[in-house]
């Protein structure tokens, strides 16, 4: 038997594919935008609904509308038809997924819907198809074959729905100018949640955490404070202004030069110039200060100016960041 060339296939699977959504950007006229506006004025959910492969589909463009700012549920068609249907007010508006068209399960589904009042609209293969000609607004998915030699299994024209699907939900997001704080709000969670909400304020080090000295501080009492609060560095503040700061390498080169730790004011030994940071910002803007100077530590100011705590990049490791 001869052997499968595993990469020539996904080759031409690929290419399938690829062909199919290209096919889909050349097909889009204004019933695409007439079905953006329909979606925008809607005041209710948008709920998607389909049946086996294209419900897979229709479950993860719901996923996508409601993180991107269009709130989406999605319903299988035959659970509608056994009780969910009962989320649906005439409020809602209607997605449907199906290849076909023809799915029985959503054709028996579409007259409830209909005494609902919610606008109906659909995603078929078949523009000729009976569900296609049961709702307003009809896009066409129609894909040439399936990546499946067999022309059986759904593969290119899952991979048209779901392009489509995200073309829709992208076009919402622009039309509802969504932001990044918006976005943030429905990603609370894992890393990609703190990128876009976490701090400088919410994880620096700040009040009697603060490690700060006045200028006229011996340098042996500074080396106390930084003792005590181990972050490795004293901040230096003159009537609430930034003057410098003394870090452990500082301290090396302070020891080598056999300087009297014991006479010495802080303020002859400090590095007067110091990189800060407001404490409003982003705690990944403070990465990229960091990585961009080479520094490990920032200090932390307010709109004013003056200094209120201090950040390092060993806290931002710590809080998932990095």
């Amino acid at each position: 038997m001869k052997k499968t060339s595993y990469i020539k296939s996904a080759k031409r699977t690929l290419d399938i594919e690829s062909k199919a959504i290209t096919k889909l950007s050349k097909n889009l006229d204004q019933n695409f935008s007439k079905l953006c506006d329909a979606l925008l004025s809607c005041k209710g959910k948008i709920i998607t609904i389909g049946v086996g492969k294209s419900g897979h589909i229709a479950q993860k463009i719901s996923a996508t509308l409601s993180s991107t700012g269009s709130p989406s549920y999605f319903i299988h068609a035959t659970e509608a038809l056994h009780g969910d249907i009962g989320i649906i007010s005439n409020n809602d508006a209607i997605l449907i997924f199906s290849h076909s068209g023809e799915s029985k399960e959503i054709l028996e589904l579409i007259p409830s819907l209909q005494n609902i009042g919610c606008e109906i609209f659909s995603f078929t293969g078949q523009v000729k198809s009976s569900i296609a000609e049961r709702t307003e607004i009809n896009i066409s998915t129609e894909v040439d074959k399936e990546a499946c030699p067999l022309n059986l299994a759904p593969t290119s024209s899952t991979t048209a729905a779901l392009a489509l699907g995200d073309a829709l939900a992208i076009a919402l997001l622009e039309s509802r100018k969504f932001s990044p704080e918006d976005f943030a709000k429905s990603h609370p969670g894992g890393e990609l949640g703190k990128r876009l909400t976490l701090k400088v304020k919410d994880i620096m080090h700040k009040g009697k955490d603060f490690p700060k000295v006045s200028p006229q501080t011996l340098l042996s009492k500074a080396l106390v404070e930084i003792s005590n609060k181990g972050l490795g560095i004293v901040v230096v503040v003159d009537k609430n202004k930034l003057k410098g700061v003394f870090t452990d390498g500082d301290l090396r080169r302070t020891l080598e030069s056999k300087t009297d730790i014991h006479e010495t004011k802080i303020s002859s030994v400090m590095t007067s110039k110091a990189k800060t940071i407001n404490q409003s910002l982003l705690a990944k803007k403070a990465i990229e200060i960091m990585q961009k100077n080479q520094i490990y530590v920032l200090i932390a100011v307010d709109p004013k100016g003056i200094p209120v705590g201090v950040i390092r990049m060993h806290d931002l490791m710590q809080s998932g960041l990095v």
